[in-house]
């Protein structure tokens, strides 16, 4: 069985969805057991079971949306396309690319990646309160910064305070040198990376300086209420139960609050509660506030930090299912 798929026209787009040296046809023929190949500028399938050539052909047809779009195709995002298409949920895939979520200080749009992520921006403009749970490289702070830098250009709102605990160095701050500033940057450098691609490093020194954007330690954040502002508590699954519950209770009017962090790096001592957890199951069901789980699905980084994260969690239930067995018995 064949199809054409494309017309000689659309030349510089095929090339975009092929990929460099092919990679993303390759890939998508390993997937579905097929052969695609490009003969006068048209894209033909062959091969495999007429199932599998139809989801071939489907799957192709939505990444060709994606690059109309703009989009560059990775391997990653045609795996991505593949299992969504099994799952019967493929046409979720190219209302992902319709919609800009912001811009970077050089233009360029940036757009959600996976279904998880559109749920969570949905969630973040809908509810004052927002978590993000998930592994690394789900983009859980990256669109955080991109929303609050939005609000912010939008006069929705006007500040933006960023956080983080300083645990994962073993070192209490006080004993870093330099100022305040100095001795926080290291824990909230993938915010600092976030926030001088959306604003560039010029504009975010003018707005620190005027106090528009700040950053400082949770340990900080006590005594305040933090009213008319952008708030985003990064790494919360270092934070303790307490420091989660005075965290949360600084919420002014006029504020969006997210709280992002990855259940499975901990880096509390032995037998410390991780706030996080602890607020997930406590706030569940509480109205105004989401809870936006992530999964490897929704990895964007290299493909082999998908693959990571995947082989983690299949090893993390399989040792929850021997101690649950070991209970019973």
């Amino acid at each position: 069985m064949t199809e054409d798929m494309f017309k000689s026209g659309e030349g510089e787009l095929i090339q975009n969805l092929f990929g460099s040296r092919d990679e993303n046809i390759r890939r998508l023929e390993e997937m579905t057991g097929t052969t695609i190949s490009l003969r006068e500028g048209n894209i033909i399938v062959e091969g495999g079971s007429e199932g599998r050539v139809d989801a071939c052909k489907e799957v192709l047809s939505h990444l060709m949306q994606m690059v109309k779009t703009g989009e560059r195709i990775t391997p990653a995002i045609v795996q991505y396309a593949m299992g969504l298409q099994k799952r019967g949920e493929l046409d979720q895939l190219s209302g992902l690319f319709t919609e800009v979520v912001a811009k970077t200080f050089r233009g360029k749009p940036i757009r959600c990646k996976t279904v998880g992520q559109k749920a969570y921006i949905d969630a973040i403009r809908t509810h004052t309160l927002t978590f993000s749970v998930g592994p690394a490289g789900t983009g859980k702070t990256y669109l955080a910064m991109a929303m609050a830098v939005t609000a912010l250009r939008n006069k929705e709102i006007e500040r933006i305070v960023m956080t983080r605990p300083a645990v994962e160095a073993g070192e209490k701050l006080g004993f870093l040198p330099g100022d305040l500033n100095q001795k926080v940057d290291p824990y909230l450098r993938p915010l600092y990376d976030a926030m001088f691609e959306m604003l560039g490093s010029e504009t975010c020194q003018r707005l620190q300086e005027r106090g528009v954007i700040e950053v400082a330690p949770l340990a900080y954040m006590r005594g305040r209420t933090l009213s008319n502002a952008f708030i985003i508590l990064d790494e919360a699954q270092n934070t303790t139960r307490e420091q989660m519950k005075m965290f949360l209770t600084r919420i002014g009017f006029g504020s969006k609050v997210i709280v992002t962090g990855d259940p499975s790096q901990v880096d509390l001592p032995y037998g410390k509660t991780s706030g996080l957890d602890e607020a997930v199951h406590v706030l569940e069901g509480v109205k105004d506030i989401a809870i936006c789980p992530l999964t490897h699905q929704d990895v964007v980084r290299h493909e082999l930090v998908q693959a990571i994260v995947k082989a983690y969690d299949d090893h993390a239930s399989r040792m929850k299912e021997k101690k649950s067995y070991g209970k019973e018995k």
